[in-house]
């Protein structure tokens, strides 16, 4: 099913390209993976030239997110770890890539990563979802995606 053009989704911080205070990290899902494009903009600069370890935290999140949505559910965030490896540049392509790792019904792990454009290790992340309840889900199906 193709996504509405007035799915709630578009205005996602993210993911949605119409929120301009968004992070506009643009997805693809390949089966179980997910990979993602992302430009950290002057507007997320910690350190100077480098983008605040929030961003990259949010980023991986997201990741973690769809990759939730991949394997099939609907989860949201209750643990997430960080091991930041080297600064988020800003201004450079950054590469996030997620997958669910482990699925134990109610409570679904994930692993992401950022990788700037030479493909080094930025960060890794580690998470935590809890899978909503069914009638939840078809709920937010029905929100994201229409009436089926």
């Amino acid at each position: 099913m193709q996504e509405p053009d007035d799915s709630p989704r578009h205005l996602c911080y993210g993911c949605g390209v119409r929120n301009p205070e968004g992070l506009h990290v643009a997805f693809e899902v390949d089966g179980p993976n997910v990979t993602g494009i992302f430009n950290p903009r002057q507007v997320h600069q910690g350190f100077p030239g480098v983008a605040h370890g929030g961003i990259g935290a949010a980023v991986m999140d997201e990741a973690m997110g769809w990759a939730m949505y991949a394997a099939g559910a609907w989860a949201m965030t209750a643990r997430l770890e960080v091991r930041y490896r080297r600064p988020l540049p800003l201004d450079q392509q950054i590469t996030v890539t997620s997958t669910v790792t482990r699925d134990r019904g109610k409570r679904m792990e994930a692993t992401a990563e950022l990788r700037d454009e030479s493909g080094a290790l930025l960060a890794q992340a580690t998470g935590l979802f809890l899978r909503m309840p069914d009638e939840q889900q078809d709920q937010l199906n029905q929100t994201y995606l229409g009436p089926s």
